[in-house]
């Protein structure tokens, strides 16, 4: 018995099934069959197919062939996703030689019909090699009746069922805090923001939040607090708190802590300064802790500290926030090993931020979180001290003003892996974008009642 070469059988199969048009025979005979419908998620046609693409098409071509095997009509389109950034990646690139600019600079230089012209040009690139691949793996589909996610039908079908779900009252306007560059002016994917690092040094600061007197303390708090100032000795004393971001303290709204942890209350003899914290901060207050001066004065569960009011930084959001804002909150997303167990909170710029400022409903749909910054990433006339400066380089000038003001506890640097925008190569920063969202929590029971009819394979 001889051998068999699998690769020229496949072929001879193949080969028969194009002589024959099977595919297309098969749709013939099925036309008038109840329909099978199968929703593919579209590749990109900007690169070769890789293992990925020809695992998930053999499981695509899988399902449909069980049913046309069971007499359904299951029409198959190959489909292609025209849209995002591996396209924009192409052409920034080729901008760049050309024009020695990229992004958004090239697009205001060339305009947006030239821009999008040449995305449809390069976009179809590899359809041929992706023809043949898919042609060689033995899945059926229709190449000649393919669909683009360019094309104005299959965008106006989105718009269709965005229509109908705007009908139903399941879609709102909020925000939600994403990957940011400011060089494009475009929020990022979270996979995509994940893409590139680098090693960079960034501004390292401890500030201070005076705790307000017991007057000024809601009842809840009031307690605790007297018992805190007796145990100082002391009207001042201070929360501290570590950030790698001075450029959010502007927007600070809150400070949280971990309300099963164990808190401080230390007095620095040099400073005579008396601040709250984790003990395992220490280590960020003082170079080394072990010769530091400092006694403890009182010990704490971080529970204890919830709404405790502080004396904000800036005034510039005091008028919207003030009454409800400037408050201990408790979350136990806070860590012992990193900063000081105090984490101050700019909900505009930070995912942890902005979910716990919604809980304690310091903003809402109504109360959305301040962000004074362009699209570009420079501070609006809302900050005014600091207006038109870009984030990173107000950094420096945040921590001048910190010290001036006396709040500056203590400044170093910090060298860490940092997320980096692919295409424009600039830092990303943390920030809400406004988007439209589906109220998917109001059909949740609907949702659990079609899982329970649906038949899964494997079950």
């Amino acid at each position: 018995m001889g051998s068999i070469n699998f690769p020229a059988e496949e072929e001879r199969v193949i080969n028969t099934w194009n002589e024959n048009n099977a595919f297309h025979r098969q749709l013939e005979l099925t036309k008038d069959n109840p329909p099978y419908v199968f929703y593919d998620g579209p590749p990109f046609a900007t690169g070769t197919p890789h293992y990925g693409h020809l695992l998930a098409s053999t499981i695509k071509d899988i399902i449909p062939r069980y049913w046309s095997m069971r007499g359904r009509f299951v029409e198959r389109r190959f489909g292609w996703d025209t849209h995002g950034v591996p396209i924009e990646q192409i052409i920034d690139k080729q901008l760049q030689e050309e024009l020695g600019v990229r992004s958004k600079a090239a697009v205001d230089q060339i305009g947006i019909a030239e821009y999008n012209r040449r995305c449809r040009e390069v976009v179809m690139t590899y359809a041929n090699e992706w023809r043949k691949v898919i042609g060689r793996l033995g899945r059926w589909i229709d190449f000649d009746r393919d669909y683009k996610t360019m094309n104005p039908t299959f965008m106006e079908s989105c718009w269709w069922v965005f229509k109908q779900l705007h009908k139903k009252n399941l879609v709102y306007h909020g925000a939600r805090v994403l990957p940011y560059s400011t060089a494009l002016n475009t929020p990022l994917s979270k996979s995509e923001a994940q893409e590139e690092y680098k090693d960079v040094q960034d501004p390292s600061v401890t500030v201070s939040f005076p705790v307000l007197p017991p007057s000024e303390q809601p009842e809840s708090a009031r307690a605790k607090v007297e018992e805190a100032l007796k145990a100082a000795g002391s009207d001042d004393i201070n929360f501290v708190a570590w950030t790698t971001t001075p450029w959010t303290l502007p927007s600070n709204l809150a400070l949280c802590v971990h309300p099963d942890y164990e808190y401080l209350l230390i007095h620095d003899t040099e400073s005579d300064k008396r601040y709250i914290m984790l003990e395992a901060g220490l280590k960020v207050l003082y170079k080394d802790h072990k010769k530091a001066k400092y006694r403890v004065l009182w010990k704490t569960k971080g529970s204890n500290l919830a709404d405790w009011h502080y004396k904000p930084i800036f005034d510039y959001f005091t008028n919207v926030f003030g009454k409800i804002a400037f408050r201990v909150l408790l979350d136990t997303y806070v860590k012992q090993d990193d900063g000081v167990g105090v984490v101050h909170q700019s909900p505009a710029f930070g995912e942890d931020d902005y979910n716990i400022s919604w809980r304690y409903g310091i903003i809402n749909g109504d109360r959305p979180p301040p962000c004074p910054l362009t699209p570009s990433g420079e501070y609006t006339s809302e900050v005014p001290d600091f207006e038109g400066q870009y984030v990173k380089v107000a950094d420096k000038n945040i921590i001048k003003h910190l010290e001036t003001i006396g709040r500056l506890v203590r400044q170093s640097q910090i060298t860490h892996r940092y997320p980096y925008c692919p295409r424009s190569k600039t830092p990303l920063i943390q920030r809400t974008v406004p988007s439209w969202f589906i109220k998917v929590e109001n059909i949740v029971p609907q949702l659990l009642e079609n899982l329970d009819e649906t038949h899964w394979v494997p079950s």
